[in-house]
């Protein structure tokens, strides 16, 4: 057995190579077509002129639900391990929403272009990495917290350095991005793809793009920490049957069942 068919390890594996896929097909699409420049553009430039915006849009949905259910393996992976830690269950919920919030913000990302509806993309983005750092620093608390009985040192150190390297990256992106979109160097910079060098506003644009790009595969190394936790877990549905057919009602069927059951003690 291959390590990443063990247990559920499967699912990180295929979110961080999906997402990272969708992001460099989206940008080897935009760079042929001479949609954007070669250097370091926006990721979502890459995903704004079609057919780059129509690859992007439906990668990055796959993306989302990808994400969604590994965050919710992971939720059920630490409830398994702490039943009788309430504040650990407090911590974790509260990640399973912050986390699936983050997804819902990619969502927008995908499907709210940036040169058409600005503010609804950036309030995806704000959703994406501001709620999905805040996600990030709950996990990381949480390995803190089930160290070293249920968590390795190592793992701790791992998620902490990536989220710091993300917050990092937060924090370039956004002074450059208020510095670059202030007003100094002109108006309409929201929809421009293209940048000469020499331009005035050039530097802090590229400050801008390397800091979109970093702090997005900040995000997806995240995840990478989670494979070797999911080789240790699966998941399997239980079927709870509320009816012996489909079309009666499960209230008929246990007025049924308790007639049966006062027969039999008659």
């Amino acid at each position: 057995m291959w390590w990443f068919q063990q247990g559920l390890s499967f699912l990180p594996v295929a979110l961080v190579v999906w997402s990272a896929a969708s992001f460099v097909f989206s940008y080897i699409t935009a760079i042929v077509l001479h949609h954007v420049d070669p250097l370091v553009p926006y990721i979502s430039d890459t995903g704004t002129i079609p057919p780059e915006r129509c690859l992007f849009g439906i990668m990055l949905n796959v993306s989302t639900f990808l994400g969604m259910a590994t965050m919710y393996v992971r939720y059920k992976q630490v409830s398994a391990l702490s039943p009788e830690k309430p504040k650990i269950l407090r911590l974790n919920k509260l990640g399973l929403v912050l986390g699936w919030l983050s997804c819902f913000g990619l969502c927008i990302i995908a499907n709210f272009q940036k040169c058409i509806l600005y503010y609804i993309h950036v309030l995806g983005a704000c959703l994406t990495f501001g709620v999905g750092s805040i996600y990030m620093l709950v996990q990381t608390v949480l390995s803190y917290r089930m160290q070293p009985e249920l968590h390795s040192k190592d793992i701790f150190w791992a998620r902490l350095a990536v989220f710091l390297w993300s917050s990092s990256s937060i924090l370039s992106m956004f002074v450059s991005s208020v510095v670059l979109y202030s007003g100094l160097y002109g108006q309409y910079l929201v929809q421009k793809l293209h940048w000469d060098p020499q331009e005035r506003g050039y530097t802090p644009h590229i400050i801008s793009t390397v800091s979109e790009w970093s702090l997005a595969f900040s995000f997806l190394s995240f995840f990478l920490t989670y494979i070797r936790d999911f080789q240790k877990i699966s998941l399997r549905a239980v079927v709870s049957l509320q009816g012996q057919t489909l079309h009666e009602s499960p209230r008929s069927f246990r007025a049924e069942e308790q007639t049966l059951l006062v027969a039999g003690s008659i």
